[in-house]
Order: structure tokens, then sequence, then C-alpha cells
């Protein structure tokens, strides 16, 4: 809606004074269904990237281009990224192929690549113009390192708008703010759920986003948690400040009433609107006896467990239950099935490996009982090579974000085909 565009665009202005300067936004985003933004306002003047870099049949081909138009903007103020995912992947492509981009910059190019129409790379290749000076800026600094790439090569640069930095993307979002774009804000502007707009986030300089429901968006109404025998819905008016709900969203009139599958978590109120933190999707939990372990906790167990492996950064990863390998995976009990993609580190001994099961066990006393009766065997860890995951989410062709907990088997190949310990 325009009211929520609006309250966006005020908070940002207030919060970072030059956020709105022409051309002083960045956009990358892979559209393909044609070209948006994220925050779903119409104003191009903001845009210093060209709305057809993100419609770009491939993804990879999309944040490239779109890197390209960023790279030439000395003077940006925001860089604005669909998902974290997506700035971290073109800061990736940054990373591999810098040589090339700069040589771009300078010659005023656009360079042939898989998934770039000709047409298409014709009609963006004449909004470039050479510009030596940036590609040897560009050369000075990439070659330093990547260590807050970000600020160095756009030093009036604010802040990083993400679509969305909770869930599935807090990973990508923490590991951006301690490397690449060190020393930068992260603003998440919107809360979505199920394809409606319901919430704003009026506090940017906050490190962890809370969203003000809006009652006029959507009618929401809640189920406590945890469910009680009698589930009865709840509405805005009847939310208690620290407790959580699950999500029942009818997004306009005649739409069907559903549960979203979003636990929220009430953080307090602004005048009288409830104020919300996202905490985890339901759908996202393993439980191969019941066991049910939310998606969010096993990453803080799997988090602990790469701390103790000395040197080891955690990129993504992606977990399983066994029984969709089907006999692959071997004839012992039902088991967990981890794909983890590290930096720094090129392989893990077996008693590394076997640190995630016991972070497990200490983490969750139901998986521990399990793991002690032998109806849940061992959890099984592999490394896979890297961008694995940046090809998976090419592979994937979405631009929504990619699961944690596969349930797909067409993924869960795409996936075992890169694994290398």
């Amino acid at each position: 809606p325009a009211q929520g565009s609006l309250l966006y665009l005020d908070t940002l202005c207030a919060a970072f004074p030059q956020a709105l300067a022409p051309q002083g936004t960045a956009l990358l985003s892979w559209a393909p269904g044609g070209p948006r933004a994220p925050a779903g306002w119409p104003l191009p003047t903001l845009y210093c990237t060209p709305a057809e870099a993100g419609a770009l049949p491939s993804r990879a081909a999309a944040l490239r281009v779109q890197l390209l138009f960023a790279l030439r903007t000395r003077a940006l103020h925001v860089l604005e990224a669909g998902l974290a995912t997506e700035l971290h992947d073109a800061l990736a492509a940054l990373r591999a192929g810098w040589p090339g981009l700069a040589e771009d910059l300078a010659l005023g190019r656009l360079s042939p690549q898989p998934g770039l129409p000709e047409d298409a790379r014709g009609r963006l290749q004449a909004l470039l113009a050479p510009d030596a000076a940036r590609a040897a800026e560009v050369r000075a600094e990439c070659a330093q390192g990547f260590e807050g790439i970000v600020q160095r090569l756009w030093p009036q640069l604010e802040v990083v708008v993400v679509g969305t930095a909770h869930g599935a993307e807090q990973l990508y979002c923490d590991a951006l703010r301690q490397a690449d774009c060190k020393g930068l804000p992260f603003y998440c502007p919107f809360y979505r759920a199920a394809g409606a707009l319901l919430g704003v986030n009026l506090w940017p300089k906050e490190p962890v986003p809370r969203f003000l429901l809006c009652p006029d968006w959507a009618f929401c109404e809640f189920l406590p948690c945890p469910a009680e025998e009698e589930p009865r819905t709840v509405l805005l008016g009847e939310l208690w400040e620290g407790r959580e709900y699950g999500l029942v969203l009818t997004a306009r009139p005649g739409e069907y009433r559903c549960r979203a599958g979003e636990v929220l978590r009430v953080a307090g109120f602004h005048k009288q609107c409830p104020v919300v933190e996202p905490v985890r999707r339901e759908s996202q939990a393993l439980s191969v006896r019941g066991e049910s372990i939310p998606e969010e906790r096993f990453c803080r167990s799997l988090c602990r467990a790469v701390g103790m492996w000395p040197g080891a950064r955690l990129v993504d990863y992606v977990c399983v239950e066994s029984a969709l390998l089907g006999a692959s995976s071997g004839a012992c009990a039902p088991h967990y099935e981890v794909f983890v993609e590290l930096r720094g580190l090129r392989d893990l001994s077996e008693g590394q490996r076997y640190k995630l099961d016991q972070c497990l066990q200490e983490d969750f006393p139901i998986y521990k009982s399990f793991r002690f009766k032998g109806s849940i065997g061992p959890l099984r860890l592999h490394l896979v090579g890297a961008g694995a995951f940046a090809r998976l989410r090419e592979a994937l062709g979405s631009p929504l974000p990619m699961p944690r907990v596969l349930r797909e088997e067409r993924l869960l190949q795409l996936i075992q085909s890169t694994v290398i310990s």
C-alpha cells in the first residue's frame, strides 16, 4: 500500500538525511517476473540501477549487472537488496571477478555472460560510459582485501536496506555485518507474510527488526503459543506483551482465512498498536521421531559447533530428514543429514563432525533421549564446495528466501552433487 511506502520513506529520511538523494540508491534484487523494487514504491529517480537489469532471466547475471551499475556510482547513500543472500552473492561475484568488473567500468562496456541476452546487453551497455578513474579506485580497494569493502567502495553510504532480515536470511545479515558491510546499519523496512504487507519498521537503527502491525492493511488473528487444548484466536487488541502467537491471516476481503505459518513475539506497543518480532516459521522444523527441533534453534546449535572448529566460518547450510534420501541414507535409524558450506576450513575430522551432534544433545534433551535409545541415529555432516548455495539459489529459480529445512527431492539432489567430503 501507498501508506506503507510513505511511512518507510519518512522513517528512512528522518534517520538518514541524505538517503533520498536522486540516483543515490543502488538496487540488488532479482525479479524475473518484471522489474520492481523490494520496498514496493514507484520512485525510479531514487535509483542509479536500470529497472531492466533486475528482470534478466538469470539471477547471477542480473546481480552482476546491477553490481556494475552500483560500482560506477561512487556517491551512493543507500545499498538496497531484496534479500541479504542477494547482497552476499553480488559481493561474492565482486570478490571473484573484480578485475573484469573494473575493466568493464574503464571501457564503459558490459561483457557477454550466460543468462544475459544480447538485445538486453546492448540496451544496458548504451547506459554506460568509460570511467577510468572510478575503475582505478575499484581496483585499488579490492586489491587491499574485502574486509569492510562496501564502505570503502562507497564512502558516503549510510545504510543497507534489505527486504528480509529474519529467519533464513539472518545468518547472511550477521555475516555481512561482520565482514563486507562492517560499520553499516542494516534496515529491514517491511514485514510480509503469505504475500501480504502487514507491518512497517519505524526503528531503522535498531539491530533487531521490529514491526508495527498496521490494523487496516490486512485482517490478522493470533493463536497463542503453545497451543491451548481448545485453540481460540485473539485479535490485535487482545495481545499480551512478551507472548508468542501464530499468525492467522485474511489478506483481502473475499480471500481464504489461513494460518500463515509464522510465529510472532509481541515486543511492545506503539500508540496502542502491537509491535512484533518474527520468531520462526512453523514448517521449518526437523522431526524424525516427533522431537520437532525448530530451524532457528538448530541454527544456534550449528553456530556453536562451528565455533569449536578453529578457523571456520559458516557460510550457509541446509538440513534434511534421512527419509528424504531413501536407500542412499543407509540402513541405520532415521537421522539428520546436514550440508554445510564453510570458509577458512577445508575438511573436518570425525571428532569435529561429532561436535554438532553433541551440541544438539546438549541443547535438546528430547533429542538426547532418542539418541540414547537408538531410535534416532547419529547425525551425518557433509561439506559442500565454495559457492554451492549460490548455485542452488540460481537453480531454485525463485526470488524468495531458500528454505533451510529441505523437503524437496529435486533441491536435495542439487546440493548432494556439490558435496566434497
